[in-house]
């Protein structure tokens, strides 16, 4: 059963929007890496720093002669790493990355589109794995860099429950791949460093943030936390603690302790501390499940509140299977039509927004990490390593998996010695063994996969250090962009009231000289977007 979202409009994108710079932000549809501490830079960005100091490009480049064609393509000599390390990368890099073959079926999978039809949750796990293996396969062949590629934790989620909420599934991923192609040819134009410099710093901030509160309440609500009050409580009171002011029941039980594991796991650095988060509260969520038996939400028909909110732990039979790729190719381009041009616009230029400037902040924190960037902080093969980031973001539409991305848990991977495309290789071959194993995420109950929710919350909440509270005009809008997303449960609202304030505080204050064309441009699409029963009004149209 779906879990009792809000009967709001559901926008969420799912970006780390803060203030990128050289050393780049964490992605927003990301955690920290067990691997990486984040630390403050002089400019006050936070930047991502390994265990073990990456090698320089002038000590790795010729460090030893190529052993042979295999060995020059991948340039591992070249780059100061061995066979070994970059096959034992791999390894740790799919250990940190293969929790989103378990989440994104439980956000899409279960989310239902406006004529209420469902994804499912097994087919959309073997599509994740699917886009996850050939494009982290693709991204280590062309971009030759040690980066995994899968579908984008947040992203996912403003698809699910911002766009597919108001059309049907089909075209909802027509969107998705719209947005990738409009990523690959702005990466082609060079168009996209023009509008990454137009969005204020602070502005990229506080829309993290407010993605990550968002991203917490998604998680307190599908883990049955927060619910929405009955209307018959007669009460202004939007939602509560439990289904009653209080905590009972063994789910409750369930999500508080995989609250507490996920959270000492990733504050202790653990290496894929959020799988084995998840994993480990699923193994306890069917214990449970076995002795005191909640049962579902809903029991023929009446409602359940100690029941699980989404699916009930239990073994799947079989175990192995061949996976459910029906979803491949299922997509439609008629968004313009049924839900308006203006609207379909619009939550395009969401998706681009989210997708643009994660993926150039992981790119380039991962470049530098890896010790692949030059003494004057150029990457090489950027341009082949972003359009195949585009490329992906449309192939997970055109699977059904909505918008994949560069992910930064791959930081773990090169911490753990990974330099060259090899790494990526590896973990996409695992990826392709993962999709027998898909029938396995019916297992993991959304008790068990929110916490993980609410964990990547906290980590990007801690992007809210970037905006000087000291300046009203900083602060009005960075305040308004990040209590809106949660509070309307939508991060389209955010974005908007953010942009239009920020334009309009500096406008009265005299400085519209310092907003940029393209700040200007957004702004006025946002304004219409807000107005737009008003013009419809004026101009008659339905």
């Amino acid at each position: 059963m779906a879990p009792p979202y809000f009967p709001l409009s559901y926008p969420f994108t799912v970006p780390t929007f803060s203030g990128l710079t050289e050393s780049e932000r964490l992605p927003l549809s990301r955690r920290s890496s067990p691997a990486a501490n984040p630390e403050r830079g002089a400019n006050g960005a936070m930047s991502v720093t390994t265990v073990t100091p990456p090698p320089q490009p002038s000590q790795t480049q010729d460090a030893t002669p190529p052993r042979n064609a295999f060995d020059r393509f991948f340039e591992i000599s070249r780059r100061g790493s061995t066979v070994r390390r970059e096959i034992l990368a791999g390894l740790t890099t799919f250990a940190t990355m293969a929790y989103i073959v378990v989440l994104n079926p439980l956000i899409i999978g279960t989310a239902p589109d406006k004529g209420g039809h469902l994804l499912g949750i097994a087919p959309v796990a073997g599509v994740t794995a699917l886009v996850a293996a050939v494009m982290t396969i693709l991204m280590g062949l062309i971009g030759k860099v040690p980066f995994g590629v899968a579908t984008g934790l947040g992203l996912n989620a403003f698809v699910a429950y911002s766009v597919a909420s108001r059309m049907s599934w089909p075209e909802a991923m027509g969107l998705v791949v719209i947005e990738g192609l409009l990523i690959a040819v702005l990466v082609i134009t060079g168009f996209r460093q023009a509008v990454f410099q137009a969005i204020p710093r602070e502005l990229k901030a506080a829309i993290a943030v407010g993605i990550g509160l968002f991203i917490s309440l998604i998680g307190f609500v599908d883990g049955g936390l927060v619910r929405r009050i009955p209307d018959a409580a007669n009460t202004t009171v939007p939602v509560q603690l439990g289904s009653d002011g209080t905590l009972h029941g063994w789910t409750s039980l369930v999500f508080v302790v995989g609250l507490l594991l996920t959270g000492v796991l990733v504050a202790r650095k653990v290496r894929g501390g959020m799988l084995i988060g998840i994993i480990g509260t699923t193994v306890f969520a069917a214990i449970v499940n076995a002795l005191a038996k909640p049962g579902p939400s809903v029991v023929n028909g009446k409602p359940n509140p100690t029941g699980w909110q989404l699916s009930v732990p239990t073994l799947p039979h079989p175990l192995f299977q061949a996976p459910d790729l029906h979803l491949v190719g299922h997509v439609s381009f008629g968004a313009f039509a049924s839900v308006g041009v203006l609207t379909a616009i619009l939550l395009v230029f969401t998706l681009v927004l989210s997708d643009f400037f994660d993926v150039m902040g992981t790119t380039v924190g991962l470049a530098r990490q890896a010790g692949l960037a030059t003494p004057k902080g150029d990457i090489p093969r950027l341009g082949r390593v972003l359009f195949v980031d585009g490329i992906a973001a449309a192939a997970g539409g055109g699977a059904s998996a909505s918008s994949a991305t560069t992910y930064v848990e791959s930081s773990s991977g090169i911490a753990d010695g990974g330099r060259t495309g090899l790494t990526s290789v590896v973990t996409g071959v695992l990826f392709l063994a993962a999709l027998l194993l898909t029938p396995l995420v019916q297992l993991v109950p959304s008790e068990a996969a929110g916490p993980a929710l609410v964990i990547v919350g906290a980590l990007m909440i801690r992007q809210v250090r970037d905006i000087d509270f000291s300046d009203l005009g900083v602060a009005i809008p960075a305040f308004l962009t990040m209590v809106l997303m949660p509070f309307t449960y939508s991060i389209t609202d955010g974005i908007g009231a953010g942009f239009i304030s920020w334009v309009a505080i500096r406008l009265v204050r005299g400085k519209g000289r310092e907003i940029h064309p393209l700040m200007w441009g957004v702004t006025i699409v946002f304004v219409i977007y807000f107005g737009i029963n008003v013009v419809k009004s004026l101009t008659g149209v339905s």
